[in-house]
């Protein structure tokens, strides 16, 4: 076998390997859409979507099927979530890769990978048990809100947002630190005005795939965030419970009966897969709008 017949194989390899990766998210996509399309059919997407009531087990009166609250909800701890996980892995990622000396560096990355390696249901039994009775002791409520869940999702999006930025920053060119500490430029304008902007694209990246742990998360968030169904009163108010999609499906598909209970649990994954996708289709946009401005 000769050495292009050899790279030929690989190729198609590696293709068949792209290809089943599609097949598989469409499978997917496909299966949910047989199984929840009857509902959202039957009750319309907008009602759905933007319902304010969740009660398919109604005793009195017909069942309800709105996820509004739980779409916020979800949004709420997403978004929490990055605010408090974005500025520390990033900084994280620049003191590791710009400031930390070889040791520590050594020390850092095995933390963040037994940081990795913490069971989501672990975390959130340390944020149920120490967590929650600190938010109600400190703040008052109940302890179990939405700021409970971001603040767990911080701490698990933390590992992937570092080490993708940091490698990002790590693949800078030192050309370009060199230059712009030639042309005069301190150690922290260097970082600030050279490395992040070069680092953009990964670092970008980074949070992607912090918003889609955060948004798909399901155990620790259902152990601290109080899963009532019902909008934070004010809106505004952090401190409330909530319930995000995933933690409703994964309560309720034990006992669901199979009609529109089971086929609204499945409508609710698809919403959940729309807005995913939604989110990186906006944030891939972002990054090329970034390449083409920096050409």
């Amino acid at each position: 076998m000769n050495q292009r017949t050899s790279e030929r194989i690989i190729e198609v390899s590696l293709f068949l390997a792209a290809l089943l990766a599609i097949v598989i998210v469409l499978l997917i996509l496909l299966f949910l859409i047989k199984e929840g399309a009857p509902v959202l059919i039957k009750f319309g997407l907008r009602d759905f979507v933007l319902g304010m009531n969740w009660n398919p087990i109604a005793i009195v009166g017909e069942p309800s099927y709105g996820i509004f609250p739980m779409v916020v909800g979800s949004i709420y701890i997403a978004i929490g979530a990055l605010i408090l996980s974005i500025p520390f892995g990033v900084a994280s990622a620049v003191f590791l890769i710009e400031i930390a000396p070889g040791w520590a560096q050594s020390v850092i990355r095995r933390g963040i990978e037994l940081l990795v390696g913490i069971p989501s249901v672990v975390l959130g039994f340390v944020g149920l048990v120490l967590l929650v009775p600190l938010i109600r002791h400190t703040f008052g409520g109940c302890g179990f809100s939405i700021l409970a869940g971001s603040i767990i999702l911080a701490i698990m999006a933390l590992p992937h947002i570092i080490t993708i930025s940091a490698d990002a920053i790590a693949n800078v060119p030192t050309s370009t630190r060199e230059a712009s500490l030639a042309l005069g430029a301190t150690r922290w304008q260097t970082i600030r005005h050279v490395i992040l902007p070069s680092a953009r694209s990964g670092i970008v990246a980074a949070v992607i795939l912090g918003m889609g742990n955060s948004i798909g998360e399901t155990m620790a968030v259902l152990m601290v965030t109080g899963n009532t169904p019902i909008l934070p009163e004010p809106i505004y108010n952090v401190l409330d419970p909530v319930r995000t999609m995933t933690s409703n499906i994964v309560i309720e598909m034990n006992y669901a009966a199979p009609g529109d209970h089971q086929q609204a649990l499945f409508a609710t994954g698809i919403v959940l897969f729309l807005m995913v996708a939604i989110l990186n289709a906006i944030s891939h946009t972002i990054i090329r709008s970034k390449r083409v401005s920096t050409r």
